[in-house]
């Protein structure tokens, strides 16, 4: 029976020591660089949308000052109608007629 009760607590003792060593390793080592790369991507997403704003702010201004007048103008009367022609279809496909609403039930 003693040498059980000796292999029970020399089990007990290792998994505690590797446990602690694991434990200490982790909070000393793995935590803070992990949270030094958390920091460094939470900064970097803070950037992204703002420099995306930036870039698609200057390629659009510089898009436009390479484009003729003319043509400027002539695109943006075709876009509004034709937007205007999407918007107002868009929006019939919405609230205007349903499908069958007009055919009388069979009976």
């Amino acid at each position: 029976m003693n040498f059980g009760w000796t292999l029970v607590i020399q089990a007990g003792v290792t998994a505690a020591a590797v446990l602690s060593v694991v434990a200490v390793f982790w909070f000393a080592v793995v935590k803070p660089h992990l949270d030094r790369k958390v920091e460094e991507i939470i900064k970097a997403s803070r950037e992204i949308e703002p420099a995306v704003k930036r870039g698609v702010r200057q390629g659009v201004e510089e898009t436009l000052r390479e484009l003729p007048e003319s043509t400027a103008k002539e695109s943006t009367r075709q876009f509004l109608r034709f937007g205007s022609n999407l918007f107002e279809n868009g929006l019939s496909s919405f609230l205007g007629d349903v499908p069958g609403q007009g055919r009388k039930p069979p009976g």
